[in-house]
């Protein structure tokens, strides 16, 4: 175990036990492969060979899918009878792609649909009542959610009163009652894979994972082409990413695939077009200039998937979901270029208010187990990120609090060790709405009970001083001269790297380091020269404030580094160099 106090952190090496040696035999990989993934808890063999060979092919079949028959037949007639469908979707990015493949989907299959995707602000998460009151007015026969409406009980039985067919399309748990049974809406069919009659495989799947699989179910019972729901595999990808699904099983084979059609290979129900047909996603990616890169999962989840939460957090969702429903080039350029500036608009509010929250904490809170911050003037669509970002920064639980129009406005992010949804349930009496899970939640109250919101919190936290030390997990202690061409191919190759597969990390001890140069003119990179306890050196850079590290590294010793390696090319030479995530004194 090496430990880093200053950072808050402490690393452990993973003693997962198996026969490395056999693993790597019997897949021709290597040992340190085989490592790797049993410190990822894949054991079986037919665990290793979904995750290393699995194809589309090997998806789990929708007909696992609760209710997927009797929605699929009901959609299906609605179809052939050109019933008004209105389809009622979600703001963030799940949502946008769940709608887009529902409406697009459905609408390529003759359907008389339209859509709605309430506003963040006005309407809240998910359908309800006045959505569902338009939704009579405008003489809608069937209404389908996707990545909501399991908890619309109320909503949804409006609907039915109304004379409505009803299907709700979701993924989030279901609510029971004191006596612990289920609370469902009463819809016509609920295709949720958390419901307790569900024989998914899974239950990692996302909102528009389970509209993709619906849509291919409907395809089959109209007699459509079998291959034509794979012309939204790349958005069932994008949203499993966004939406921080763990990256094994099926969402494994989604992502990978999906990803391949982003970087312009061969799509897989057509073996002549290549990359995505949309246009409006061809021309996001353009303009965010990665269209000639090799696109993996950290772009999605942080260069495509913000600028389409961007719409949904500052203006209107419709935004996002316009940009892959049009058909112009023209108007796909515009849109693309406004995502961008709100998700730059995004950016700046957000570091304004980590600013903002960090200087409130360090001058009155610096001691609280639990951080609750109050910030009148975030807009609080925001709270959420500047949460996450406060908590990463005092690794504490974060909670920050906006002014709204009817009272006060929160969301939380917490540490391994504090269940915050728990933790909001205990406090009920000072709220006036809450939700959420263990690592985040969001909640309403006045104004007036915020101090002793904030004040039970900490009293009530049950938070020792180790709970605000951070574990950071190493795969393997590994000297720089295992390292080869071809085992960082290897690693590569377990890629898309994300929720429930990070990417590995390796560590070495008593490194000495030489020829410390700061690189970028946002002097964010260092780069470096290192040699490890056995004399092997290797060509280094670590990203951050380069200033600040060179002071830092230039009056120490030896280190303890962990990294990860990758192969550098730079006109036109091709090197070994380790990208070091931390560093030990």
């Amino acid at each position: 175990m090496w430990a880093r106090d200053q950072m808050k952190s402490k690393w452990f090496i993973y003693s997962k036990k198996a026969d490395f040696k056999a693993v790597a035999a019997k897949f021709h990989i290597d040992q340190l492969t085989a490592r790797i993934l049993r410190n990822r808890d894949l054991c079986s063999d037919e665990e290793i060979e979904l995750f290393l060979n699995g194809t589309l092919k090997e998806l789990y079949s929708e007909e696992l899918l609760p209710d997927i028959d009797k929605a699929a037949g009901l959609i299906s007639a609605a179809v052939r009878e050109k019933k008004h469908i209105r389809i009622v979707g979600d703001y963030d990015i799940d949502g946008v792609c769940s709608t887009y493949i529902l409406l697009d989907g459905l609408s390529r299959a003759g359907a008389n649909a339209d859509y709605r995707i309430p506003d963040r602000i006005r309407d809240g998460y998910g359908i309800n009542v006045n959505i569902v009151e338009e939704a009579f007015r405008d003489r809608a026969e069937l209404l389908l959610t996707c990545d909501n409406g399991i908890a619309a009980v109320e909503a949804l039985a409006l609907a039915k009163d109304h004379g409505m067919t009803v299907i709700v399309t979701d993924h989030h748990n279901i609510r029971t009652d004191d006596n612990g049974n289920e609370v469902i809406p009463p819809a016509d069919a609920v295709v949720d894979v958390k419901l307790g009659k569900s024989i998914y495989p899974t239950e990692e799947i996302c909102g528009a994972v389970t509209a993709w699989k619906l849509l291919k179910k409907v395809y089959a019972s109209l007699g459509l082409d079998e291959n034509a729901w794979l012309d939204y595999l790349e958005f069932a990808a994008i949203a499993t990413v966004g939406d921080i699904m763990t990256l094994t099983g099926e969402n494994r084979i989604i992502v990978r695939e999906g990803l391949k059609i982003l970087n312009g290979q061969v799509h897989p129900a057509d073996t002549v077009r290549m990359g995505t047909a949309n246009i409006g996603l061809r021309t996001l990616l353009d303009a965010l200039n990665i269209s000639n890169k090799h696109i993996d999962t950290y772009h999605i989840g942080f260069v495509i998937g913000p600028c389409i939460n961007a719409a949904g957090r500052l203006e209107s969702a419709d935004t996002a979901l316009r940009l892959f429903t049009t058909k112009d080039e023209a108007e796909a350029a515009e849109i693309s270029s406004h995502l961008i500036a709100l998700n730059e608009s995004r950016k700046s509010m957000t570091e304004e208010g980590v600013l903002d929250g960090i200087r409130i904490i360090e001058e009155s809170y610096g001691s609280d187990n639990v951080l609750t911050v109050y910030l009148p003037e975030l807009h609080e669509s925001l709270a959420g990120i500047v949460a996450g970002r406060l908590k990463e920064k005092f690794y504490k639980p974060a909670i920050v609090v906006t002014k709204a129009s009817d009272g006060l406005k929160g969301s939380g992010r917490s540490i391994e060790a504090y269940n915050m949804f728990e933790a909001l349930c205990a406090a009920e009496k000072y709220l006036t709405k809450f939700g959420g899970h263990k690592q985040a939640a969001g909640l309403s109250l006045k104004e007036t009970e915020l101090d002793g919101f904030r004040d039970f919190l900490n009293e009530n936290s049950g938070l020792k001083d180790t709970d605000f030390v951070k574990k950071v997990w190493i795969d393997a202690a590994m000297p720089f001269g295992y390292i080869s061409f071809e085992l960082i191919k290897e690693i590569e190759a377990l890629a898309p790297f994300g929720s429930g597969f990070e990417r590995p990390v390796f560590a070495a001890k008593n490194v000495s380091i030489s020829g410390m140069r700061i690189l970028g003119k946002n002097k964010n990179a260092l780069k470096l020269r290192a040699v490890d306890e056995y004399g092997v050196g290797a060509d280094a850079v670590m990203f951050g404030d380069a200033e600040n590290l060179l002071r830092e590294l230039s009056a120490a010793g030896k280190i303890s580094i962990l990294y990860y390696p990758v192969i550098n090319e730079f006109g036109g030479r091709r090197s070994i160099q380790l990208e070091i995530k931390d560093y030990s004194i």
